[in-house]
């Protein structure tokens, strides 16, 4: 059974860099925010600086993306809200199978996103636009959605496999 768990521990730079992707996007979605959120500021303020009219739209859609996708980076490293306060007082057996429970319910959440975030996103987002961007289709505000349930499946397969290991190797409970 260790063989198993040592060739399947072998794909796990790929969910390191599909990590660091999402977190990297993270990251430039923050800074855009950052820069078109200021422009917008100093543009009430300072004659010379444009206050464009796009710029609320855009920010709250690039902030979207970065709440959902942010999510999907919590999965990884266990972050996201969960009752802890009676864990003290269950069996560690009995804790290992909450967690796989929690995680297979987070996975049909995921699978969820995806499939109805992507037909929200190409049916009810493809035939709207922004008011202020008449050009720009709403799809780009639905699809973060589908996307963070992409990046959920990833990362919830890495986390139900690590508790199913931590069933079978002892000390990889991670």
């Amino acid at each position: 059974m260790k063989s198993f768990f040592d060739a399947v521990d072998k794909i796990k730079p790929i969910y390191d860099v599909a990590y660091k992707v999402v977190l990297f996007i993270c990251k430039l979605l923050l800074v855009a925010d950052i820069l078109i959120t200021s422009m917008s500021v100093l543009g009430r303020y300072v004659s010379f600086v444009p206050d464009p009219a796009w710029s609320e739209e855009i920010v709250l859609t690039l902030m979207s993306y970065m709440a959902v996708l942010s999510a999907a980076l919590a999965i990884r490293r266990g972050a996201h809200i969960r009752m802890t306060a009676l864990d003290v007082y269950l069996p560690k057996k009995l804790l290992k199978i909450l967690d796989l429970i929690a995680d297979a319910f987070i996975m049909v959440l995921a699978f969820v996103m995806l499939i109805v975030g992507w037909q929200y996103a190409t049916t009810l987002g493809a035939k709207a636009s922004y008011v202020s961007l008449p050009k720009l289709s709403k799809f780009w505000m639905y699809f973060p959605i589908p996307i963070a349930g992409f990046a959920m499946i990833i990362f919830e397969l890495e986390a139900i496999y690590n508790h199913i290991k931590g069933f079978f190797i002892k000390g990889e409970d991670k």
